[in-house]
């Protein structure tokens, strides 16, 4: 079982983003009932956001409602709390004033029925020295217990060597599925195996392209439309790539979700240029996917090899994310 600050969590983690975060927000009871369906699946390892939602119903709000209704499960959840945005969730800021007030805020919204695990910048704030920012969240908070520790967010291998310097990473969090093997190639992967650094792979079925759901851009949530891998002439060539994956898990009797979120964990022992952890983080809101997100399938080096090989022919279409929002950090 991989560790995350010296505590076991599931070999598959959860992502809450979408439980408060969509244009059309699902009811409070069925938040809790994903996540209680979640935890009692192994998925023990949560990650959050203050920004997943407006603030008066965000992460923060639905997992203080959580605790209170199930106390018993603080201590069997891990939980990871992005933050460090301006107070408007559009910029990253990590000024001095800014860290306390993310932190300072996270934490009271939790009422005192968790405490933040570890807390993590959503991006870099490329006009803050990290030695500045982490100096707060070091000094202040994990110091003195209120938090425990600091992980990163959607950076480059080069922000990863600098940071190792600064203060204890305990895990990187990073975009990784079929549809998106960029930290493979560009240094990230090797950083985090480098200095033994868990990867927490977000978006591992391809924001729903590879839940095998996607069969034209009516089926993209509405706020996705316009990214660029949605994009009709991407989204045609993306969908062939997806045509290969559904054929493979067919051939294995599993769904293209289970095969992207295992090919993913499997990554930990198949490469030797990654680290030996690999938590991914699908979201689901029913308790139908979550079972199945959280079942664990075999992958034999020869069906590894061969997903590599069929993959490798069928690049993205498009870049991750719209040029408004910053990558790589």
């Amino acid at each position: 079982m991989p560790q995350l600050l010296g505590k076991e969590v599931g070999p598959t983690g959860y992502g809450l983003m979408g439980l408060t975060w969509r244009v059309e927000v699902m009811p409070q009871e069925q938040a809790i009932i994903a996540l209680k369906t979640a935890l009692n699946k192994g998925m023990n390892f949560w990650n959050g956001g203050e920004f997943y939602g407006p603030p008066e119903y965000n992460s923060l709000v639905l997992l203080e409602r959580y605790f209170a209704k199930y106390p018993e499960d603080a201590d069997k959840v891990v939980l990871s709390i992005k933050g460090g945005t301006n107070a408007f969730g559009t910029d990253p800021d990590g000024s001095p004033e800014n860290t306390r007030r993310s932190l300072d805020n996270c934490i009271a919204q939790l009422k005192g029925r968790k405490k933040i695990d570890i807390f993590e910048f959503a991006r870099i704030d490329q006009n803050t020295p990290l030695e500045v920012t982490f100096g707060v969240i070091e000094k202040e908070y994990i110091q003195t217990g209120k938090i425990g520790g600091i992980m990163l967010s959607e950076v480059r291998a080069e922000t990863i060597h600098k940071a190792v310097k600064i203060t204890k990473i305990v895990g990187v969090e990073v975009e990784l599925s079929l549809f998106s093997r960029d930290i493979l190639d560009n240094g990230v992967a090797a950083a985090c195996a480098q200095y033994d650094i868990p990867i927490i792979a977000y978006s591992p079925v391809g924001r729903g392209l590879l839940s095998g759901k996607i069969k034209s851009i009516d089926d993209v949530q509405p706020h996705l439309r316009s990214w660029p891998v949605f994009q009709p002439e991407n989204l045609a060539k993306n969908l062939v790539l997806i045509k290969q994956v559904e054929d493979i898990a067919a051939s294995k009797g599993i769904t293209p979700a289970q095969l992207a979120i295992n090919w993913t964990k499997r990554l930990s022992t198949w490469r030797k240029d990654v680290p030996k952890a690999i938590i991914p983080i699908p979201g689901a809101t029913t308790p139908a996917r979550i079972e199945e997100n959280s079942a664990d399938v075999e992958l034999t080096d020869d069906e590894m090899a061969q997903i590599d090989a069929t993959i490798s022919k069928f690049p993205r279409a498009g870049a991750r994310y719209p040029d408004y929002i910053p990558i790589e950090t």
